[in-house]
């Protein structure tokens, strides 16, 4: 039996009402709730002109974090064609594929796909071609979606952040894609995603957003030298870490030498720098693996009591992502683990007294 207090703690790592963010008076169904939604009440966002960016998404109303602001199935799918590796999908097989596909849209779908922006690479001639210029916007705004690519024409409206304040993720379930609120977001401010890996020096992010057209000149990127040479720092730092801790990602514990728990308790103490460096860059993307590493180091040195809470930090993480994957079927079972344990160890403090 679990203690009462543990047993508390446990069961407040499965925020339904935080990942579905339906409002307190909207009645939550027992059954299906993650194909539940709520019709009321109106959606969480806007689409309008952004400064300097052409159009945005904003909030409508303040969100808190976990909470949905989109759903969107794609209005075309294709399966990619065959690329060469380093050289990306060609342009024209690519092209094909969509505009099989563009033609069993409806006049109002077809106008949709057609009214978002796209960007030519250098050396590319402005298109006016009808198909070449589905295969442009499609290249731009397309996201990888399970084994296929898909056009989302609403998520296609979010601008890039390199501090985004939203996450996304591909149910495969209920064939949408998923945007949710990272972080809070204050009413009238405008939602963000990331298009590139973040774990990157200013300088290459930027070149890597150059296939998008624009020079990113968020919160992260926007900043005095100093700082961003700082912030390039402590991104490079978390992308070691995480490299550096994947081979001692292992529950079993360390050998009963001197040596083996010394640099154990080394790795504990290194995993609560690299989760206070994601947070301090504002990563929430790397959240959820920053906080598994921290609670598997720390129940490596049998600490169960901060193994568990950070496990609980990261399966909360996890369960805004997808609450059906099995990266957050995984943090609930090491939650639950690390409760047995840390009740035991506390049963045997009390024996011992």
């Amino acid at each position: 039996m679990f203690s009462k207090t543990l047993l508390s703690l446990f069961l407040s790592a499965f925020p339904y009402s935080t990942a579905l963010a339906h409002p307190s008076t909207c009645p939550l169904p027992l059954s299906s709730i993650l194909d539940y939604a709520c019709p009321s009440p109106p959606e969480p966002y806007i689409v309008k002109p952004s400064p300097g960016k052409g159009l945005g998404v904003f909030a409508s109303h303040s969100l808190e974090t976990g909470s949905i602001i989109m759903r969107e199935a794609p209005i075309l799918r294709i399966s990619p064609p065959d690329s060469t590796q380093g050289s990306g999908y060609p342009l024209s097989e690519v092209t094909k594929l969509v505009r099989q596909e563009f033609e069993r849209l409806s006049p109002a779908e077809q106008s949709e796909v057609l009214g978002l922006t796209y960007h030519t690479q250098p050396g590319e001639k402005e298109k006016e071609d009808k198909d070449e210029v589905l295969g442009l916007i499609f290249r731009t705004n397309a996201y990888n979606t399970g084994s296929s690519i898909g056009l989302f024409p609403k998520i296609a409206r979010i601008n890039h952040s390199c501090r985004p304040n939203a996450a996304y993720y591909w149910s495969e379930k209920l064939n949408r894609r998923i945007i949710y609120a990272s972080r809070p977001i204050l009413r009238g401010e405008e939602i963000s995603v990331s298009y590139i890996p973040l774990l990157l020096p200013r300088a290459e992010r930027q070149q890597r957003l150059h296939r998008y057209g624009f020079t990113c000149s968020c919160s992260a990127c926007d900043q005095q030298p100093r700082s961003v040479a700082l912030s390039d720092t402590r991104r490079t730092d978390i992308h070691h870490a995480f490299q550096a801790f994947q081979p001692h990602l292992s529950l079993s514990l360390p050998r009963k030498t001197a040596s083996s728990l010394r640099k154990a308790r080394k790795n504990a103490a290194s995993s609560l720098q690299l989760a206070e460096l994601v947070e301090q860059e504002g990563l929430a993307d790397y959240y959820a693996k920053a906080y598994r590493i921290v609670a598997i180091s720390h129940a490596r040195v049998e600490d169960w009591e901060r193994a568990t809470m950070w496990a609980n930090k990261g399966f909360e993480r996890k369960v805004m992502e997808d609450a059906g994957s099995a990266g957050t079927m995984e943090m609930f079972e090491l939650t639950r683990r690390f409760v047995e344990s840390w009740e035991e160890q506390l049963k045997n403090a009390t024996r011992g007294q």
